[in-house]
């Protein structure tokens, strides 16, 4: 695969909910953003966070419901995708010769919501392999684009990396209705959008420090750092592309990126 991506799943409520913008941005990935069918997929979730990287090494994968108090009918849904063993043993092979000390196989994890609900509108017969890589929450920006540097060979073998968490995440801060975006929220997206499309990726590795809000955005970093192991894995110089561009509930930005290597 030429392109790396990193997408903003939102509120698990996309997965019912039709008038979600990006909803209608993910059923239309095979026609207007990715026509090539990939082999397999590795999806980076920020809800999966472990202390050293883990891959799920399964032949099925279970729908994970990670979420509490929502409508009874998104509990009924499934994604029974296949699981990706072969995949998730190539990636541990890459990191441990890149100098990540461990790589934990989890046999028994299926896919999150950061995975499944998105991944139900972009491939909904759930037959392309998907094997999830987690993050380390307590590590750094620079950490998970060393992540996704090692895993570049990976878009040689027809391997789609696909990060899945949020441009901004304060759950603390949301709104229902057609809430106006608050000045923190649209500065932070801003910020973000021109740094990746300048190529200042060093500043997003370091966004704590160089992005306005940015505590304010991610009150914790688990939604943001898989953007930066799909931005490690596109290739030094990569070229960035906003795929998408979406609100709701006032702070939710539903921004998503495409990363292609400069040829």
């Amino acid at each position: 695969m030429e392109s790396t991506f990193f997408i903003s799943h939102g509120s698990p409520m996309m997965s019912i909910d039709e008038s979600i913008p990006a909803r209608h941005f993910l059923s239309s990935w095979q026609e207007t953003v990715l026509p090539q069918r990939p082999k397999a997929i590795l999806m980076i979730s920020g809800h999966w966070d472990t202390k050293e990287p883990a891959v799920n090494v399964v032949h099925r994968n279970d729908t994970v419901y990670d979420f509490y108090n929502f409508p009874k009918p998104m509990y009924q849904l499934k994604y029974p995708a296949p699981g990706a063993p072969e995949l998730a043993k190539r990636v541990k092979e890459l990191l441990l010769a890149s100098g990540f000390k461990r790589v934990d196989e989890d046999t028994k994890r299926g896919l999150d919501h950061g995975a499944w609900v998105p991944l139900m509108f972009m491939y909904p017969q759930a037959d392309v392999p998907v094997c999830q890589l987690s993050i380390q929450s307590h590590r750094d920006g620079s950490y998970h684009y060393n992540l996704g540097k090692a895993l570049q060979p990976l878009k040689e073998e027809g391997v789609l990396i696909l990060g899945s968490g949020s441009t901004t995440h304060n759950l603390r801060d949301i709104h229902f209705g057609n809430a106006p975006v608050p000045s923190w929220a649209s500065e932070f997206d801003t910020w973000l959008k021109d740094a990746l499309l300048e190529g200042r990726y060093e500043d997003v590795n370091h966004y704590d420090e160089k992005a306005p809000h940015a505590k304010k955005a991610h009150p914790w970093p688990d939604h943001f750092y898989p953007l930066h192991v799909a931005m490690g894995a596109a290739g030094v110089n990569a070229k960035a592309k906003l795929v998408h561009h979406s609100w709701t509930n006032g702070t939710l930005s539903y921004s998503s990126y495409e990363f292609t290597k400069d040829s």
